[in-house]
């Protein structure tokens, strides 16, 4: 993109008073200038779940995870997020308002495909919503009860039950499993939990 282009963007961004919207144009706008480099970027995170449940939870912010290449150079990071006239960095940058995190490679133990949103500015990859509930539950219990991780854990469900968002329940159950995170019992509460409120089976129940 040059630099008209990337300032109308910019404009666009800034102008939109949704903030799950403005959070999907960046998205969109950031994922783009990335790839014109080469590398490619994954949203991650309650950045990921907002964007999959379109508004049903709200970030605040664009986390960013490297797909690849798995490192980048602080002197490109700073010089690609200065196109975007962001300030701060090298992990971290303000951006129209908002804030942009690149947090590093990405680490996910699912079989199912990223997920791809086609954005205004270009597609943008979204890490698995099974990865990421599983993720969020975890988050949700350990260290010690956190709340914010269980609602947004919630938001992810109540979209996926209502079919609003494709969720593969089995491996859902496979990851919850494994020894990286060790919640199927709490995330098969939280699910029925959901399930119940909404008058809807849940998939752990109608799989038995």
């Amino acid at each position: 993109m040059d630099g008209k282009k990337i300032s109308a963007a910019l404009a666009d961004v800034s102008a939109d008073t949704d903030p799950t919207l403005r959070a999907f144009k960046l998205a969109s706008l950031c994922t783009t200038l990335f790839r014109e480099r080469g590398i490619e970027v994954v949203v991650v995170g309650g950045s990921a779940i907002e964007l999959l449940t379109e508004g049903g939870y709200t970030s605040g912010d664009v986390d960013f995870c490297l797909l690849s290449p798995p490192t980048l150079g602080l002197r490109e990071r700073q010089e690609i997020m200065g196109a975007l006239v962001a300030e701060g960095g090298p992990r971290s940058w303000r951006v129209a308002g908002m804030f942009v995190d690149l947090l590093g490679p990405l680490e996910s133990l699912a079989r199912t495909p990223l997920r791809n949103l086609e954005g205004p500015y270009g597609a943008i990859k979204v890490v698995q919503p099974e990865e990421l509930l599983v993720e969020r539950v975890l988050v949700s219990v350990y260290p010690q009860p956190y709340p914010p991780a269980r609602a947004c854990a919630r938001a992810l469900v109540a979209v996926a039950l209502r079919g609003q968002v494709e969720v593969d329940w089995p491996e859902v159950s496979r990851l919850a499993r494994l020894p990286q995170y060790r919640v199927l019992p709490e995330c098969e509460q939280l699910v029925r939990e959901t399930a119940n409120e909404l008058q809807l089976v849940s998939p752990f129940d109608s799989t038995r």
